[in-house]
């Protein structure tokens, strides 16, 4: 029987960023594993404000994106400045066999954790086998 691994099309999506110097979605690492009946998804976003996380299901695609907004400081003569400020994405394709109606979702120090729950059809069972202990019976044509 051949396995298939829900997030087979995750690393196409991951590729989708651009570079840091340019305009446009930011790098967000995460890290991802099986425990037990689902999986959970860890995604680093330091400084992000906990309002602007979103994450969304539409169809097998989740999307989880935020926003990290820089203080301006009008008066200020920077020395560094290497904090990016801007939108963050990350867009995986989730394959058979996954729960999208349970996914859930929280924040904390600055970590997102996602858990993505098997679907019950996609759980290992046990199937009870039947014995039928009957003798079979042979009838005969009398000639």
């Amino acid at each position: 029987m051949a396995t298939t691994d829900p997030f087979r099309e995750m690393e196409r999506f991951a590729h989708t960023f651009l570079d840091a110097g340019r305009r446009g979605p930011r790098q967000m690492p995460m890290d991802l594993y099986r425990a037990g009946d689902h999986y959970v998804l860890s995604a680093d976003l330091p400084g992000i404000d906990p309002g602007s996380v979103d994450v969304d299901v539409d169809g097998q695609l989740l999307t989880i994106r935020a926003e990290r907004t820089l203080p301006a400081d009008e008066g200020a003569q920077w020395i560094t400045r290497e904090r990016t400020g801007g939108t963050f994405l990350r867009q995986l394709s989730l394959g058979q066999g996954l729960d999208t109606e349970r996914i859930s979702a929280s924040y904390s120090n600055g970590v997102l954790s996602v858990t993505i729950p098997l679907s019950e059809r996609a759980k290992p069972r046990r199937i009870d086998v039947t014995v039928d202990n009957a003798p079979a019976q042979i009838e005969s044509a009398a000639t």
